[in-house]
């Protein structure tokens, strides 16, 4: 027969300290369990397509190569004769843009108007500089003119190709990532400082063994990842429906949102410019436009060295307007290592610069939003900024992997008949202070507002486990 004597004894799990009566601890943990085990899989599904996506622009660059790359030598023809190349090839369609060739072997993007394609889609035709011979045409996507490939990955990872009802998973996920990171951070800090330093903090315990070996991998990683993960949250969200739009008001409340030039000649008023690289941008009302004229063709070379003149060139876009009174528009397009992108507007019949805006000028706020989507989308350090993402969604996955591993490990035994993980016991409210519930429950309030699909699941959260508390209660 044992006594209580022998049982302490054969126990071994580490000495812990008492938790406090008043403790955020139980409150958190029922939170992260039921976050967890309920938008885990929506994370998941974020992780793997956002891993995929990561490394979507070197994918690119392999699968569309023949496109991309010509073998020529020798200097370029004038620009305005690759475009009549490629207006030659589709004389169907409006010439919008174009993007000379950068570098050498590179090839010329001449982009049109084409209805056919939907929302955000441009057609290109690709042209060897310098023989303005065309070699290829594909739609391309958004204002970063990412390709099929790059593209379908893109949709997968925003919507699952389900369309705008499709957006919900994503938004879904990163409304909770940031919540499940902070609980996961407090959590396993509290827990190395309540096991009196037997639990380690930032190095995995090769000792350890079952649950408690899942365990110290679920929280030893995830404390490595939290800031990594905090910050695909918050960048994540401004492309969302709900909470982007509520984003978006913000920043424009705030003045925070991204500059742009003036665009209509003999006018101030500036175009609008969308911070969101392959994830929206170049609609337009396909009523206003009219086929660009042979004229603002036969202007882009003189534009396009008077942007190079004032500091704006290398890989560039330029866009060709479709009227007199309309200026062309050379900006900077994002690329690797590049930190800054700027812009000009000029009157392709003088010459005149309408108007410029340089990056150094931009608001902090605009700068630090333009740093934030290149390197949520893997473009800004070029294939170390993707190899980093990828590291980032591989150990994220793993924590979520161990995570269900752990809830299942903690399952009753087989005589109670069940067969999932026990959740955390109930009444974290109660260990909280009332001042701290009705800080609690503000906070709760004013976060639910800005990101509305985390308020309205943490409410379903809280409805659902007071039901199953209430039919599981002791009756009397």
């Amino acid at each position: 027969m044992s006594t209580p004597e022998m049982e302490r004894v054969a126990d071994p799990s580490p000495p812990t300290r008492p938790v406090s009566p008043r403790s955020w601890r139980p409150l958190i943990l029922r939170l992260h369990f039921y976050a967890g085990i309920l938008i885990a899989p929506f994370i998941l599904i974020a992780t793997v397509s956002g891993g995929l996506y990561a490394v979507a622009p070197t994918i690119e660059q392999l699968v569309y190569r023949d496109y991309l790359h010509v073998d020529s030598t020798g200097p370029a023809v004038p620009v305005a004769q690759q475009i009549r190349a490629a207006q030659a090839e589709r004389p169907d369609l409006t010439v919008s843009a174009v993007r000379p060739a950068a570098d050498v072997g590179d090839t010329t993007r001449v982009m049109f108007t084409d209805p056919t394609l939907g929302e955000s889609r441009r057609l290109a035709v690709f042209v060897d500089p310098a023989t303005a011979s065309p070699v290829g045409e594909l739609a391309v996507y958004g204002s970063s003119s990412s390709l099929p490939v790059r593209t379908w990955i893109s949709e997968l990872h925003r919507h699952l190709h389900l369309g705008e009802p499709g957006r919900i998973y994503s938004e879904l996920a990163a409304s909770w990532l940031w919540v499940i990171a902070l609980g996961g951070l407090y959590l396993w800090i509290e827990r190395y400082r309540r096991n009196e330093g037997r639990t380690t903090l930032l190095i995995f315990d090769r000792k350890s063994k079952g649950r408690n070996r899942s365990l110290n991998w679920h929280g030893v990683a995830g404390i490595w990842i939290a800031v990594g993960l905090i910050f695909l949250s918050a960048t994540g969200l401004t492309w969302s429906t709900y909470a982007g739009a509520n984003v978006t008001d913000l920043r424009a409340a705030l003045s925070w949102t991204t500059p742009a030039v003036a665009t209509t000649i003999g006018s101030a008023d500036p175009a609008t410019m969308g911070d969101h690289s392959d994830h929206g941008g170049h609609s337009m009302d396909m009523s206003a436009v009219s086929s660009a004229t042979d004229s603002n063709v036969g202007h882009i070379d003189s534009v396009l060295d008077t942007a190079a003149a004032n500091g704006i060139d290398g890989a560039v876009e330029a866009s060709i307007p479709s009227s007199d009174d309309v200026a062309f528009v050379v900006a900077e397009t994002r690329q690797p290592w590049v930190m800054s992108n700027n812009s000009i507007s000029i009157d392709g019949s003088t010459g005149a610069v309408i108007d410029t805006q340089y990056f150094a000028d931009w608001p902090v706020a605009a700068k630090l939003a333009a740093w934030g989507i290149q390197l949520h989308m893997g473009t800004l350090f070029g294939v170390a900024n993707q190899l980093a993402l990828v590291a980032l969604s591989l150990a994220l996955a793993s924590v979520i992997v161990r995570g269900y591993m752990m809830w299942w490990k903690r399952r009753p035994t087989k005589s109670t008949g069940l067969t999932a993980g026990r959740p955390p016991l109930r009444g974290g409210l109660r260990r909280i202070s009332p001042i701290s519930v009705v800080l609690l429950a503000v906070v709760a309030v004013a976060v639910g507002w800005f990101l509305p699909l985390l308020g309205l699941s943490l409410v379903a959260f809280l409805a659902v486990d007071f039901m199953v508390g209430y039919i599981r209660r002791p009756a009397h």
